[in-house]
């Protein structure tokens, strides 16, 4: 059995614990019929699993999303507080597995919504959840597919809760079309963008032998230097 938690693992778990605090502090945007916020996590949260696998990525996540929670007086505002822990560990699972599971995730939202009475009378809304399943065929080709799959993957999973914990109404699902095609692409972008980043960052590190990071390189996206 593979062991995911190795010393290195925990080392990059704990810094990008910290660096993922850091930005949840940071809002973005107040999520339609509730009071929690998107924040600048989001931009770049899912690449976790891309450095140190899948189960890793998703404990970096979990447990930031915990320290924040405490960090802000262990509040529920509502049940978005709670739907909130959710779709973040699903970006981050898209992102980093191959697993057969990542199409699994958008079917099922799809389902839910359009079960639901004002969902399937708004049921085009539903629709962006054909992304992430049209890009989990082309993630290994490129980035920004395997990003817009990560974020839609989230979005799919936390739609589906929301509109049973929220019951919005059919107009402003369908209001909600153009504004989240522009917040999603941000989001892509921002964790395509970041991930070059980190990942160009590292590898300056171990090329430079600043550090020993070069296991968490990954050279199909690293530039030269």
């Amino acid at each position: 059995m593979r062991n995911y938690f190795t010393k290195k693992n925990l080392i990059f778990l704990l810094i990008f614990t910290l660096l993922g605090f850091i930005a949840l502090q940071v809002p973005f945007t107040t999520v339609i019929g509730s009071k929690v916020k998107f924040t600048l996590f989001d931009f770049f949260g899912p690449m976790a699993s891309g450095f140190i696998g899948t189960l890793p990525g998703i404990a970096a996540v979990f447990l930031m999303q915990a320290i924040n929670f405490l960090w802000h007086g262990a509040k529920v505002v509502d049940a978005g507080t709670i739907i909130r822990f959710f779709p973040p560990l699903a970006a981050v699972w898209y992102f980093g597995s191959k697993s057969k599971f990542n199409i699994i995730i958008p079917i099922i939202a799809i389902i839910a919504f359009n079960i639901h009475p004002i969902g399937r009378s708004a049921w085009l809304y539903s629709m962006f959840w054909l992304i992430p399943i049209i890009c989990y065929f082309l993630r290994d080709r490129f980035l920004l597919a395997r990003s817009l799959g990560a974020t839609f993957t989230a979005h799919a999973l936390g739609g589906a809760l929301w509109i049973y914990a929220f019951g919005l109404s059919k107009e402003i699902w369908l209001g909600l079309i153009p504004i989240t095609a522009i917040e999603r692409s941000l989001f892509a972008l921002g964790i395509a963008a970041t991930y070059l980043v980190f990942n160009n960052v590292l590898n300056v590190l171990a090329v430079k032998k600043i550090a020993n990071v070069e296991w968490l390189v990954n050279k199909k996206y690293a530039w030269e230097w």
